[in-house]
C-alpha cells in the first residue's frame, strides 16, 4: 500500500510521468473514453482529461481514491472523472473504453496481478481498436558489481560483534532480491532481453527463458540486474537501465548470488532465470552458471537460487497447504466464521461486537474491545 510520500514521488519522477503525459496527448480523442487502473491519488486521469477525454473512468482499491476525488475537483475536472474504488477484474463499466492507461509497476512490470488485470481489461472493457498505455515492455539482464548494497544485506550475518554463528540467516538473506542503487551498480556483462510483455496479446503471467551473458568487464560479480525498457505509445517511451539516467522511484530488481564471483572479460554466464505468479505474488528463480579463467570451460560457481527459500516456511506451515492436509478451524478461524455469518445487511457492528464479545470473553471482554475485530472485518468484506 503506497502513502502520499510515494505517490508525490511518482509525480515528481519527470521522466517517468512526463512520458505518460506525452503518451495520453497522443492518443487521446474529445470523443474518447480513458479508464485509468490503479489511478491512486489521480495524476494519470487528471492528465487524461487534460488531454481531452470526454471521460474518465478511474479505479483504484485503496482509500487513496477519496484524495484523487479532492484533486480532481481542485483541478476542474470533477464532472469528468468516474471515481470508482474497485479492483479492475471484474468492474464493469457503462461503455468499452478507447483508451486504457496504467502504472502497476512495483519495481519490474512483473508485480501482483498487474499482467492478469490489463489482459482481462483488453478483453473485456477496450472498443476495438482501442489503445493500451503501456502497450509493450521489455526486460533486460546482465550481471552486476555491487559490494556496497551486497556488503549491507549480507554482512549482519557473516560478522556480528556478539559472537553468534548467523550464517543460516544468510541462506535466507540470498533468496532475497531488493532495489539498489543506481549509483552503486556496474555492469558486467553484455545485456540481453530476459521478456517481453506484448500487451496487446499477453495471457500468462510469467516469464522464463535460458540466457547466455559474455563477461565484457573483468569484476566482481555480485548479483543479477534486471530492469526494463516501457514503450507507452508510438514514440514515447522510458527505460530505467542503470546509468541511462532513467525514473528514481523504479529503479531496478537486483538478484544476489550466493557468493561474489570474481570475473574476467571472456568468461561466460549460463542464467536460467523465470518468474512465475503464484497467489497474488511472484516467485523468482535465478539459476547462474559462470565458466571462464585459465581453463576454459571451467566452472568457476554455480548456484541455485529462489524466492522460496527466501521466506520463513516451517515445516509445519507447509504441511498445511499440502493437497492432501485436512484443515479444521482454529480459534481466530472461528471468530472470523461467527462475525461474517452476521454481516446480514440487517445487524449493525454494535450488535455483531456485542454478540462476539459475549461469545468469545476470554478474547474480547466487552463490545467495545470486539468491535476492532468487527471493523476490521468490515472493511475488508462489506460493501
Amino acid at each position: 500500500m503506497y502513502g502520499i510520500l510515494s505517490y508525490g514521488n511518482m509525480i515528481g519522477d519527470r521522466v517517468r510521468t512526463e512520458a505518460y503525459a506525452r503518451a495520453l496527448q497522443a492518443v487521446v480523442r474529445p470523443h474518447s473514453a480513458v479508464l485509468d487502473i490503479g489511478t491512486g491519488t489521480g495524476i494519470l486521469a487528471l492528465l487524461a482529461c487534460r488531454a481531452g477525454a470526454r471521460r474518465v473512468y478511474a479505479l483504484e482499491t485503496s482509500d487513496a481514491i477519496h484524495l484523487a476525488r479532492e484533486l480532481a475537483t481542485a483541478s476542474g475536472f470533477a464532472e469528468r472523472v468516474e471515481f470508482l474504488q474497485r479492483d479492475s477484474i471484474g468492474v464493469e463499466l457503462p461503455e468499452q473504453v478507447d483508451v486504457v492507461v496504467s502504472d502497476l509497476h512495483g519495481i519490474l512490470p512483473l508485480f501482483r496481478a498487474a499482467v492478469p488485470a490489463l489482459a482481462d481489461a483488453r478483453k473485456r472493457l477496450l472498443a476495438p481498436g482501442g489503445v493500451l498505455i503501456p502497450r509493450r515492455e521489455t526486460l533486460w539482464t546482465a550481471l552486476g558489481e555491487a559490494p556496497a548494497t551486497y556488503e549491507r544485506r549480507m554482512a549482519p550475518w557473516e560478522e556480528n560483534s556478539f559472537g553468534f554463528q548467523l550464517q543460516p540467516a544468510r541462506r535466507v538473506a540470498a533468496n532475497n532480491w531488493w532495489k539498489p542503487r543506481h549509483e552503486s551498480l556496474r555492469i558486467l556483462t553484455e545485456p540481453r532481453c530476459w521478456a517481453t510483455l506484448d500487451y496487446a496479446t499477453i495471457e500468462n503471467p510469467n516469464a522464463a527463458a535460458e540466457i547466455e551473458l559474455q563477461v565484457e568487464s573483468a569484476g566482481t560479480a555480485h548479483g543479477v540486474v534486471i530492469w526494463f525498457d516501457s514503450e507507452l505509445s508510438n514514440g514515447v517511451s522510458f527505460s530505467n537501465r542503470p546509468g541511462a539516467g532513467g525514473p528514481t522511484i523504479y529503479g531496478c530488481g537486483f538478484f544476489p548470488l550466493k557468493q561474489p564471483v570474481p570475473l574476467e572479460a571472456g568468461d561466460q554466464v549460463h542464467l536460467s532465470l523465470r518468474a512465475d505468479l503464484v497467489g497474488d505474488d511472484y516467485v523468482w528463480s535465478w539459476n547462474t552458471t559462470i565458466t571462464g579463467g585459465a581453463a576454459a570451460g571451467r566452472v568457476k560457481a554455480k548456484f541455485a537460487q529462489s524466492t522460496f527459500n527466501g521466506e520463513f516456511r516451517s515445516p509445519d506451515t507447509l504441511r498445511r497447504g499440502a493437497a492432501n492436509f485436512v484443515p479444521r478451524l482454529d480459534e481466530d478461524g472461528e471468530i472470523e466464521r461467527f462475525v461474517l455469518s452476521r454481516m446480514d445487511g440487517k445487524t449493525s457492528l454494535e450488535e455483531i461486537s456485542s454478540a462476539l464479545a459475549e461469545k468469545y470473553p476470554g478474547r474480547f471482554p466487552s463490545w467495545q474491545d470486539a468491535l476492532s475485530r468487527v471493523a476490521e472485518l468490515s472493511r475488508r468484506y462489506s460493501r
